[in-house]
């Protein structure tokens, strides 16, 4: 944990303290934050990620069924700035479509790991439905901790029906963090930590369908459910005007990712 990670949590606790927050659930908000890499344009540093354009695929790999959204530099990422178990190096792919929610269940080209040297070439998808989304490169990096939304840490913390008084508290602590967030630029692109969304959790989306599923398992975010975590967001911009405020998600159990079982990834694609 990093100085400014270590400041911005005191600063948080003595922000909550001012206003009068249970010690207690500011300490949980705290311990349930998870560290997440936020990418963005600009800056002269080292390239991280590639958006839009044609995607970079391996000989005679099969065409993906969406357009391709980006390509993220896994050597290029922060070391220890995630708690997703990532490999060290070569490049995740995430395709979208623009379909609101989109399929139920593991989407199995929705992201693609390219290993450290392997042989790709330029590949556009001729069969995508849309046209290619605008290049761009995000040289911009930096990582901090990242705080559930409101609803959601109010439903894991106590259940599925909180009491609106727990809703509001929820949305008390979440004021108090933001006040003590301090200046962030506008990012793109978000690999690990919490979701931010227009509408609900991905996580609790993916909890629910599997819970839902043949195999009838339950589990809860403090449970079995709590191996899903977000693997990467993208904030849609301009780029998809069809959306207003439109985010695509990509989630995955903590087992696939680190079997590399990106075939059984999640993918949500919201709009406010």
């Amino acid at each position: 944990m990093t100085d400014e990670i270590v400041d911005r949590l005191n600063r948080f606790r003595a922000e909550a303290a001012s206003r009068g927050l249970p010690a207690k659930e500011v300490e949980e908000w705290i311990r349930v934050a998870l560290p997440a890499v936020y990418m963005a344009e600009g800056g002269d540093g080292p390239l991280v990620a590639r958006v839009g354009g044609d995607p970079l695929l391996p000989h005679g790999a099969p065409e993906p069924s969406d357009p391709f959204v980006a390509s993220v530099d896994l050597a290029a990422l922060p070391p220890g700035a995630t708690s997703l178990p990532l490999p060290a190096d070569g490049h995740l792919l995430f395709f979208s479509g623009t379909d609101v929610h989109g399929k139920e269940g593991p989407v199995p080209d929705a992201v693609l790991y390219v290993p450290a040297g392997t042989p790709t070439m330029p590949s556009p998808l001729e069969h995508s439905r849309r046209e290619p989304y605008r290049p761009r490169e995000l040289r911009t990096v930096w990582h901090q901790s990242s705080a559930q939304m409101p609803e959601s840490f109010a439903l894991d913390r106590w259940g599925d029906f909180p009491e609106d008084e727990q809703f509001e508290l929820a949305d008390e602590l979440c004021g108090a963090w933001e006040d003590v967030g301090g200046y962030r630029p506008s990012w793109t692109l978000q690999i690990g930590g919490h979701p931010v969304s227009p509408q609900n959790d991905p996580l609790h989306y993916a909890r629910d369908s599997e819970e839902a599923g043949p195999s009838g398992q339950s589990g809860t975010a403090h449970g079995e459910g709590a191996d899903w975590a977000l693997l990467a967001t993208w904030r849609c911009g301009d780029d998809v005007t069809e959306l207003d405020s439109g985010v695509a998600h990509w989630v995955i159990r903590h087992r696939d990712l680190a079997a590399r079982r990106f075939d059984r990834v999640h993918r949500y694609v919201e709009m406010a």
